[in-house]
């Protein structure tokens, strides 16, 4: 997969995490356009939308669980952290309650990577797991 189709499914993805735009409308769309470029991508982004996948990073989740027959994980799970604020976990497999975070560029800032460590600090201590991974 290139470039341009990852730039493509990115697209989906944030219109649809956005709120601009639902999966549904876009498989509308495609229904009336069979012959557009890319279709096939943008119909299994669009589906991995549908599904939760609010980024890139979580709709490659996503089908390399396809690919090597794991369970789906729940996307963006919410979970109130210590001070009462609501969180979303990239994903989530309740059965084994491990979390998986997807951190993209803005988690290497130091105050974002310091609220990162206390968050996940959190979530051991009751229990869970987490595995992070570089978007």
């Amino acid at each position: 997969m290139g470039r341009s189709d990852d730039a493509a499914q990115a697209i989906i993805a944030a219109g649809c995490q956005q709120r601009r735009v639902v999966p549904a409308e876009i498989l509308a769309a495609l229904r009336w356009l069979p012959r557009v470029r890319r279709h096939r991508l943008i119909a299994a982004a669009a589906a991995d939308a549908g599904g939760g996948a609010t980024a890139l990073s979580e709709i490659d989740v996503v089908r390399l669980c396809r690919r090597y027959r794991l369970p789906p994980p729940d996307l963006q799970q919410r979970r109130k952290d210590r001070a009462g604020r609501v969180r979303y976990l990239d994903a989530y497999w309740r059965r084994w309650r491990l979390h998986v975070e997807i951190d993209g560029a803005h988690h290497m800032d130091v105050r974002e990577w310091a609220a990162d460590m206390r968050r996940q600090n959190d979530v051991w201590i009751a229990g869970d797991r987490i595995l992070r991974f570089p978007a």
